[in-house]
């Protein structure tokens, strides 16, 4: 067990992106920053630097978080070496856009696989550690697409709705020992996802926020942050939009 963990949160998909932002955020003396990556263009090197200059302890592994063994086996790392989990942000995804009568069984079950499913494999282990703490904090990255829609995005929306589905029935079975399960959705944030975006169909989409701008990972680890904080013991089952007013 690593002795100076005092605090553990484990942040899925943060190699980068919004992901990225959020092991940063947390990142602190005392504080162990887990996370995983399964991209193959990525190392996960960046994050845990950033995690080491902000003074926290960080561990990246390779992990496929719609794998229950490998989810398993990267969840007992966490307990072997900190022995709890404080906070655990659900934030890998994946997209595989197209229009509906165009998508393929693969995208489809690819997308609800990574997303769907790998929220639901990291929350079932995470909430056995956290309702024997009694205490713990689950935040679930869904999207503006998972409550409004978006053309060629069926797979993506749904995964995203999934997830808010299971973010309020979580809240609702572990609340009575301590756990806390929220979601935060998301407008148009500017991260490799949105990157292929063409400069013109990024400005129509920006003309649509009344604040006038993108969205960056900042702004979601910031509310990330307050949900984990003691501010927010009395909030559960929610959805916190971060759209700048694109959906309200």
């Amino acid at each position: 067990m690593i002795s100076d963990i005092k605090r553990t949160i484990v942040v899925t998909g943060g190699s980068k992106g919004i992901g990225r932002a959020i092991c940063k955020a947390f990142a602190a003396p005392g504080v162990g920053v887990y996370f995983n990556f399964n991209s193959p263009e990525t190392t996960g090197q960046d994050t845990a630097e950033e995690i080491s200059a902000a003074g926290g302890i960080p561990k990246g592994m390779r992990v496929d978080v719609a794998s229950e063994t490998e989810i398993t086996d990267f969840f007992k790392t966490v307990l072997d070496e900190t022995g709890r989990i404080d906070v655990l942000v659900n934030n890998a995804g994946i997209t595989k856009d197209t229009l509906l009568l165009r998508m393929k069984e693969k995208d489809w079950d690819d997308v609800i696989r990574v997303n769907l499913k790998g929220t639901f494999n990291c929350t079932k282990i995470a909430a056995k550690a956290m309702l024997k703490q009694r205490y713990g904090r689950i935040i679930n990255i869904t999207s503006i697409a998972g409550v409004a829609g978006n053309p060629g995005q069926a797979n993506y929306a749904a995964s995203k709705a999934g997830i808010i589905g299971l973010t309020k029935t979580v809240a609702k079975e572990l609340g009575s020992r301590g756990v806390t399960a929220n979601a935060i959705a998301p407008g148009f944030i500017r991260t490799d996802m949105t990157a292929g975006l063409s400069e013109k169909a990024a400005s129509d989409i920006i003309a649509q926020i009344p604040l006038g701008r993108a969205g960056t990972p900042e702004d979601i680890a910031g509310v990330a942050l307050f949900l984990a904080s003691k501010s927010a013991d009395y909030i559960t089952g929610q959805v916190i939009h971060v759209n700048g007013g694109m959906y309200t």
